[in-house]
Parts: C-alpha cells; structure tokens; sequence
C-alpha cells in the first residue's frame, strides 16, 4: 500500500472514530453505517482523483460533488419538492430537511429520536468534517491540521452530550484516531528519505527499517511517537480527575443533570413551554399525536399534559408533589358535585403517540377516570397527571410511540351553576391564589378594571376572557419573546401583542388578584379531523390555557387566546353579565393580525372548522396549506458560496504547493533555483536576481542559518544550475532529482525562524506576488497586441493626398 493510501484510510478511521462521539446523542445508531459507507465513497473519490492526478481543487470538487449526489440518492423523496417525475423525487428539499433538524436537536431531549432532519445533520457534517481532515491530511499533506475539524466535531459532540460515565471513551477514540493519522503521515515522511536505520536490535545486531525494510522492531522516531502520544493521551485522563475544580472531568461518572428524583416518589418542578414557542413556529407542522374517540363533541377534547400552579414571579411551573403507583380507576376529580357528575358523559379516546414524541407526560383528555397504557407510569393525584418513571441514569419512561386508551368525563356545566358555585375552602383558597409580592400594580389594577361591575367569581372570569379574546385590542403573534414572569405580564398588558403563554398566564393571575383560584394548562388544542374519522394533534397544536376552580364543578378551562382554541360552551351564552357571542374566541377588528386572513363565520369558531363541526364548506375553508421549504438550488448555492469563503484563506497555501509539486516533478534544475529562491523569500531573504547561482547559495546559507546538511544541498542545487547554464552539452547521463534537496533546505529554513513567520510562509507566502507580476505581464502583453492590432485596422492614408494633393 502506498504512503497516500494509507493516509486516505487512516484519515477516514480518524474521522469516523471521533464520528463515534455522536452515537449517544441518537436512537437508534442506524444513522452511523450510513456515514461510514458514505464517507468511504467520499474518501476513495478522492483517492482516485489523486492518482488520475487531478488538481487539488479539482480532487475537493469531486468529493464535494459525489457526496451531495449520494445524499441526494439516500434523502430522496423524504422532503417536500416542487414538480412532478422523477427528478422532481430526486431534489430533496434539504433546505426544508436542514431546518427541521435543527428544530428537532432544540426540541428533543436526549438521546433524540432519529428524525430525517437530525439523519441528515449527522451523516452530512460527518462528510464535510471527513472532506476537510482528507483535504488537509492527504490532499495537502498536512496531518497535523487536520486535527482541527476533528477537534471540532468532537468539541459539538462533548457539549451537546454535557458528559457522562462512557465520554472518557469517545474521548479515548478520538484521540487515538488522530494519533494514527500523525503516525502514518510521519511513516510517509520518514519513507520519502530513503531507508532510515533505526537503534541497535536485541542481540547486538543493528536494527533498521524503512520502505521495504525487514527489521521487526519500529524506527525510532515511531517508538518515540507512540509513546508521545500514549503519554499525552494519558495526562489528558489523568490530570482533570486529579483536579477537584474540573469536577472530575472526562472519568466523572456521576454526570450532570437528570430527572432529578422522578424515581423517588416526587414530581419535581418541570417546566415544558421551553420548546412551546417553536412548536407553534414550525414550518413543516409534524404530526405528533393521532387519536379516535367516540365524543360528540371534538371542540372540546383539549388533551392536557399537566398543570402549572406556582407562580414566584419568575416563571409559572408545577409544584413537587407525591407520586403514586397507577390506579386501575382513577379517583373521583375535586370539587366535583354529585349533580355534575351524574349528568356528565363517559367517553372512551384511543391515542397513538409519534415515534418523535418523547414527552415524560402523558397527553390526555380532562378529567380521566381511568388509562390503559403500557410502560412504567406513576400518578400525581393533584394535578391528575401521568409521569415517566425513572428507568436509568438520565433515562425516562415517556410517550414515545405509546398506543393508550383513556376513559374521562365529559362535563357541561351551565352558565348558571358556574354563576351559584360557593366559595371554596380557605386552605385551597391560599394555596391557589398565591401571587408574588413583586406582582407590579398594573396586573392587579387591570383586572379591577376590567370586571367593574361584574357580581360572583365566574362573571368576572368571562369578562377577563373576554378582555383578551375580543374586545381588549389584543393580537396573536408567535414572533413575541416568551417570558412569564412579573414583568413579562405588565409588558404583554401594555404591548397587547402575544401568544397562548401570555394571555393564559396574564388571565391566571389577574384571576388570582381577584381572589379565584387559577392554574395553568399545557398540553394541545384539539387537533384537525381527518376523512376516516381520526383526529391528528401536531406541533402547531402546542397550547396552553387557563384553568379557574368553582366549588362544585372543578378546574374549568377558559380560552382567552385569540384564533386558538374554541371559548367553552358555558361562556357562550347570555350570563348575568357580559354577553359574549359565539365568536368569543375570535378577536376583534382591532385585534386581528394585520396579514389577511381567510374568511370565516363569526358563528363558528376556527377550531371548530378544523374538527368539521361547522358543515363542509367551513370545513375545506379551515384546511390548511403546506408550503414548500428552500429549493434545492438555493441551498447548493449558499453551500458552494460558503465553502468558497471558508476555502478563501487557503487560496495561497494551496497555490505554492501546487507551483512547488509542479516544479519539483519536472526534474529541471532551473525550476528547483527557482523554487528554493521561493521558500527563501517565504521566510523573509528577498530573491536578488543580480547574484550568480554560488552567490546566491552562499546568501540563503548565511541568512537562513542553515546547519551543514542543509547547507550542502542548497550547494548543490546550485552546482547544478551552473552545470545546466555554462557547462558545454554533454551525452552523460541525466543527474539526480534535485526535488530531495529542494525538500531538505525548505524544511531547514522553515526550522529556523520563528512560528509566526513561519505560519506566515505557509499561509501568507511572499513568494504569491508572482502571482501579480505574472497577471501585470499578461495584461501587459496583452495591451500591446490589441495595440498592434489597432494600429493594423487603421487605413493608411492614400499617396498624393493631402491638403495640397488636387
């Protein structure tokens, strides 16, 4: 196997090695094979490209044009894409498939379902990371750079896995993959010398190796490496564990974060608006829940997924409560009378979860009587949620690909046994109208305000409702920051400008200023029906709302978020006070969004359109369109754009290596002066023309500081010149290469200057203005033909004309 060949493999173990850190980020693992082959072709792309020889750019095209035909092969048909045929199948959408990944790596926890979009993340960064450590270990020849797209792949994989018992593995690996690349690039160099003869062997007989060699132990400059690098790769183990301020670094194996006690019994404080506001935002609007129920009523089949009942005025989140094992029956709601109950409906509502849909809560409809689910599942009485329970170490029970049946109730209270509910008990009072003491004024004087003249609790939810949903000035918008603490209600009353999390976390707690208890619900607005009967909830359906207590009925919910959701039926009718219209979950005129919108009756609302409650015509008038992503063109052209200016800084190296590798393979030894004058002037000793060949030798000698072998070769390159420029022609045969000297004063120079000029000889070479006198003699050149050929075009005056000529 030759040298580059081997470079090509190790560069590819390498980078498949460090891939390797990105394994616990993902279930399943499938993703990894896929990358391996794909990385593979890439590699031997460039590896024939080489051999052709292609040129440098030509062999970084190639590979970049192969592997964006196999992910083309491999995404086909799994994003949206405009026409028809097969080609119109062949052009994925990977603009669309690129931004639904990282939507999906924001949302999930891990380790993240195996989504198209994160398949598409993973297998294409591990061809661009593969593509550079090829580029630069291989292509280049310049292993020791190619450590920093490993580095960096490794660094994203560490800091979005935050740690864990095995990271000292991955860690191990990736390492050790690097490590082989340095090693084979050195084998590659040391070969290039010749034979290289190595330490005496056991026994008293020298020991040597080389191309070919047969000694069996290694050269000594790879002993020496390898016990470098173990060396180096043990310190960087040892040495954060030995240090208590790095909190045991790669071996700690207690890890960070967590579930935190779901296992012991206690439902801790969770928080899952986090990812709500870019549920509603996304554009390819994923399905994640799909059920059938045999409800009348599908405006109401709200799937709640737990309630939020402590606000400190920083953010609203559940309280710590004890769980319990699942009931076969669940008990009997709060607050409910005997009355309510006996004139409710039992209704029966079979679930399937996406398989990307990794929530610990389980969605259901309020409130359940009894679940039918598979799993380990603990119950929060109070809230009357179903919590994951804690499997493993950073490891949950959740809804993924669940299949459940649920049994609840489906209550109707009137207007007026909301408007005759008692007070509740005092305890339940404090607990669940607790508010901060930095509420600001506004919150509470607002609320005043907005129920003057309301008589009884639920007179004055409805007007609250009804202050945001029609007729306070309100607008939806999704775009808003989400912020739920204090302040973040006072500017929301002030901006009237928000999304679900404002206008139920505003309505909650003026409810509470008020004195009626309130929570706050997440979970999904009803969904859209579909022609065989099913129901489909997707991320767009992401809600939140308020949820107030009347003694006797329980947490009732309330929709004060326009265009989302259906106002319940009990505040639809005329009550003692405020008489809302059916169109109480619409905004007003002057609370519309300003973008046209289709139009609709102001007798049903929209999610009572998408459930095909308010005929046909108003159900195709709520159907919603897709819209297709970024074309395919736009993104292969931003993707080429960015690696030219990625690629912009490395014009220069590249150019002298191309110039250097072409002068080098001719053999002349005018091409091999002109070359070492080059690496000279690189390192700051200026070409002096005026100078003959031995002059000129002596010059780069003295000023380069070069040692004795050194020194020799640059001697003899220029012994050759002399020979080639004033010995008589000659029938001898043919001198040596002078390309090995060339190589060896080159590298002497580099050695002995500093590392910036150094890095500056690599990166900014002085020897590029070639480049610019070459193109000032061309344009040179070429203005004096286009003189000359002026000058030809002219006509030439006639003899005997003139001023005088008659």
């Amino acid at each position: 196997m030759s040298g580059r060949a081997r470079l090509t493999l190790f560069a590819l173990l390498a980078t498949l090695l460090t891939s390797g850190a990105l394994l616990p980020l993902v279930h399943p693992a499938t993703w990894m094979f896929q990358a391996a082959v794909l990385a593979a072709v890439q590699s031997a792309v460039g590896a024939a490209a080489r051999r052709v020889p292609l040129a440098r750019p030509l062999t970084v095209a190639a590979q970049l044009l192969v592997s964006l035909l196999l992910l083309m092969l491999l995404f086909a048909g799994r994003g949206a894409s405009t026409g028809s045929g097969p080609l119109a199948y062949l052009v994925t959408d990977f603009g669309g498939l690129y931004e639904q990944g990282v939507r999906d790596v924001g949302e999930f926890a891990l380790p993240a379902p195996l989504t198209d979009g994160i398949r598409l993340l993973l297998i294409s960064g591990v061809l661009l990371i593969g593509l550079l450590v090829d580029l630069l270990a291989v292509t280049v020849r310049a292993a020791a750079a190619a450590g920093l797209p490993l580095l960096a792949l490794y660094s994203v994989a560490a800091g979005l896995g935050g740690g864990g018992g095995a990271s000292w593995l991955w860690f191990v690996l990736s390492g050790c993959g690097y490590l082989l690349l340095l090693l084979a690039e050195s084998r590659d160099r040391l070969a290039q010398w010749g034979r290289v003869f190595g330490g005496a062997a056991p026994g008293g007989r020298p020991g040597s190796a080389g191309p070919g060699g047969g000694g069996s132990r290694p050269l000594a400059p790879v002993r020496t490496g390898r016990r470098i690098g173990a060396v180096a790769l043990g310190l960087a183990l040892a040495v954060p564990a030995a240090l208590p301020a790095l909190s045991g670094g790669l071996l700690d194996s207690q890890g960070g974060g967590g579930g935190g006690g779901l296992g012991t019994g206690i439902a801790q404080a969770v928080n899952p608006l986090v990812a709500l506001q870019d549920s509603l935002n996304t554009q390819d609007n994923r399905e994640v829940l799909k059920y059938r129920t045999d409800s009348k009523e599908l405006s109401e089949q709200y799937l709640r997924i737990l309630s939020l009942d402590q606000f400190d005025g920083v953010k609203w989140e559940a309280s710590a409560r004890p769980l319990s094992d699942l009931p076969a029956r669940l008990p009997e709601p709060p607050g409910l009378s005997r009355e309510l109950l006996d004139s409710s409906t039992e209704i029966r509502t079979s679930i399937s979860a996406a398989g990307t849909y990794a929530q610990r809560y389980l969605p259901m409809p309020y409130p359940a009587t009894s679940v039918d689910v598979r799993g380990r599942w603990r119950f929060e009485p109070v809230g009357r949620t179903l919590v994951g329970e804690q499997l493993g170490k950073d490891k949950y029970q959740n809804a993924q690909g669940a299949q459940y049946t649920v049994r609840s109730v489906q209550l109707r209270p009137t207007a007026d046994q909301l408007a005759a509910a008692p007070a509740a008990a005092p305890s339940f009072l404090g607990e669940n109208t607790r508010l901060p003491d930095n509420l600001p004024a506004v919150v509470s004087d607002t609320a005043r305000k907005v129920t003057q003249g309301a008589r009884g609790d639920y007179a004055k939810a409805v007007k609250l409702q009804d202050y945001f949903a029609v007729n306070g000035g309100f607008t939806y918008d999704t775009k808003v920051a989400s912020g739920s603490g204090s302040q973040a209600i006072a500017k929301f009353l002030a901006d009237k400008r928000g999304f679900c999390i404002h206008f139920s976390f505003s309505m909650a707690t003026m409810a509470r200023s008020l004195g009626i208890p309130a929570r706050v619900a997440v979970g999904f607005a009803p969904g859209t029906k579909q022609g065989d009967g099913s129901v489909v909830v997707t991320m767009r359906d992401a809600h939140a709302w308020p949820e107030l207590y009347f003694e006797g009925v329980g947490w009732t919910r309330f929709e004060p978020t326009p265009q989302r959701g259906n106002a319940p039926a009990y505040t639809r009718p005329d009550v003692p006070v405020a008489q809302p219209s059916a169109s109480a979950a619409l905004p007003s005129a002057s609370a519309s969004a300003p973008a046209p919108a289709p139009s609709q009756s102001v007798d049903c609302p929209p999610q009572q359109k998408r459930l095909g409650e308010c005929g046909d015509a108003a159900a195709a008038a709520g159907a919603g369109g897709g819209s297709g992503g970024v074309p395919a063109g736009t993104v292969i052209a931003w993707s080429a754009l960015a690696a030219a200016v990625l690629a912009l800084p490395l014009l220069p190296l590249l150019w002298r290596s191309r110039v250097r590798g072409r002068r080098l393979r001719s053999g002349d030894p005018l091409l091999a002066w002109r070359e070492l004058g080059d690496a000279a002037w690189d390192v700051g000793i200026a070409p002096d023309e005026a100078l003959s060949p031995r002059a000129a030798a002596a010059r780069i000698i003295e000023r380069g500081r070069l040692e004795a072998d050194a020194a020799d070769a640059v001697r003899r390159i220029a012994g050759a010149v002399e020979r080639v420029l004033y010995a008589p022609p000659s029938g001898a045969s043919p001198a040596l290469s002078p390309a090995p000297d060339v190589l060896a004063a080159r590298t002497a120079l580099l050695a002995a200057v500093s590392r910036r000029t150094r890095l500056r000889a690599l990166f900014a070479p002085r020897s590029a203005a070639r480049v610019a006198w070459a193109a000032s003699a061309r344009w040179s050149a070429l203005t004096r033909r286009a003189t000359a050929l002026t000058q030809r075009l002219r006509p030439r005056p006639r003899r005997g004309s003139g001023p005088s000529g008659v």
